[in-house]
């Protein structure tokens, strides 16, 4: 889920006021987790009355929230950097790459700041040094659900942070630290301010959802009166008495995600597991110190499709991992016809600085990653193909995305926006974003399936849970 926006303008300021804030632009790189971070950022600033910019030429300082997970996002960083330097001038980073600030400094010495992940203190302290804010109470003017990047129907709920696996091709703790988790109701009070705002999805992500409240002990907080656990289950459940779709992604397959598949199967939550396998091959995965036990992991996904026939599962591989045989790679083509995953995605490996991957031996060569990245990608749509296939003549619910002359643009409860597949409607008449539709599929290809709408789902104002002890 890699994304790189400018942020866009948000509410107006009061134009009865003369006395207008200064201006900040952010540039957002990286993942949904840091996309949150800089809507973060935003809120808080926006609520000390600074406007928020959509170009270079109309900020006073930009903000570049940075990517360091690969070589290939550092060198994008960088390159993002640069741009504002030279667009701007003045540029405040922050981000994942930026815990490495002397890498940073030895390209673009002259920028402002340089700061981690998720120090959000830090930055609008720097953003505060180089532009004050302007004292007046009548431009800090922020809505409840806070500002945010994503168009209005949808919003990632972040839960938690960092991450305590030791991953050897990953550095994601060393750059956002161990497991940190949010409690419980502090997610669902988020929850009902965006469900309120008109946020028709809430996709909850974290770097190990199926992880989240370990750190807490899986603690209690009280919400609306009733004691909620700092679990995923629990907290899943209760995020589903808010009606909005919620989705939930980088789930490890833990043995209590098998208790999310009933509140799947009665419409809780949407029927959508995003779970990073990463690969197949036993020898691989204890190379890459993973869980290898995918023989049983075959039968649990077998089992959960039981009890929700309409589960979807999304998954992203690694190949050409260093000492990935030809052997390993038809075990994971093999064992991907098996699973009949719905959605993938597929990273060739490649060495990031400071992970303990980048020791081992046999690395191969980018020749070999490419013709295997190749082969599995349409190994991959193959399976994607026939399984759309069986959703011609169904009756979908879509979530609109788009609308133009053309017709509209959505998606599916298996899909999750920008990393899987869309729903073309052949007719928009009467559309708007974030409205909800039935929808007659008539066509599919590869990823992606064609429509026919039926009518608008009238989705009733969220009505919040009051509980009482």
């Amino acid at each position: 889920m890699n994304s790189r926006r400018f942020a866009g303008k948000q509410r107006p300021m009061n134009s009865k006021n003369p006395k207008v804030g200064p201006k900040v632009g952010i540039v957002s790189l990286g993942c949904a987790k840091a996309l949150v971070d800089s809507e973060r950022i935003l809120t808080r600033l926006r609520a000390e009355g600074y406007d928020i910019s959509d170009s270079y030429q109309g900020a006073d300082v930009v903000i570049v929230n940075t990517c360091g997970f690969l070589d290939s996002a550092r060198a994008e960083s960088l390159e993002a950097i640069g741009e504002a330097v030279a667009e701007n001038g003045r540029v405040i980073v922050t981000g994942c790459m930026g815990g490495d600030e002397a890498a940073i400094r030895a390209i673009h010495p002259q920028v402002l700041s340089v700061t981690g992940a998720h120090q959000y203190e830090a930055v609008v302290a720097a953003v505060h040094q180089a532009v004050p804010p302007v004292d007046n109470p009548f431009v800090g003017l922020v809505p409840p659900e806070g500002l945010h990047l994503t168009p209005h129907h949808y919003a990632y709920l972040k839960i938690s942070e960092g991450c305590n696996h030791s991953c050897k091709f990953c550095i994601i703790p060393s750059l956002r630290g161990s497991l940190t988790s949010r409690p419980a109701a502090e997610i669902l009070g988020e929850a009902e301010r965006l469900a309120e705002a008109g946020v028709k999805e809430l996709l909850v992500i974290s770097q190990d959802t199926g992880a989240y409240g370990l750190d807490l002990g899986h603690s209690e907080s009280i919400w609306h009166g009733r004691p909620v656990k700092a679990r995923l289950t629990e907290l899943a459940s209760a995020l589903g008495e808010l009606g909005v779709w919620i989705r939930l992604h980088y789930v490890y397959p833990y043995p209590h995600v098998d208790e999310l598949i009933p509140l799947m199967a009665d419409g809780k939550i949407l029927p959508y597991l995003d779970i990073p396998f990463q690969h197949a091959s036993p020898r691989v995965l204890k190379a890459m110190r993973r869980p290898a036990d995918q023989e049983k992991t075959l039968e649990r996904i077998r089992r959960w499709r039981q009890d929700c026939p309409d589960l979807a599962i999304r998954s992203t591989f690694i190949v050409g991992f260093p000492g990935e045989t030809e052997e390993d790679f038809e075990n994971l083509l093999q064992w991907l016809e098996e699973a009949q995953l719905d959605r993938v995605g597929c990273f060739k490996y490649e060495n990031v600085a400071g992970a303990a991957a980048n020791a081992l031996p046999d690395h191969m060569d980018e020749d070999v990653k490419e013709e295997r990245f190749t082969r599995f990608m349409e190994a991959a749509r193959q399976v994607s193909d026939a399984r759309m296939a069986t959703k011609v003549g169904t009756v979908i619910e879509v979530l609109i995305d788009e609308v133009d002359e053309d017709g509209a643009v959505g998606r599916s409860k298996a899909d999750s926006p920008e990393v899987d597949g869309e729903v073309f409607l052949d007719d928009g008449d009467g559309l708007a974003p974030g409205d909800i539709v039935r929808a007659e599929v008539i066509a599919a290809e590869d990823y992606d399936l064609w429509a026919t709408p039926q009518g608008k789902i009238e989705v009733p104002r969220p009505r919040f849970p009051r509980f009482s002890l």
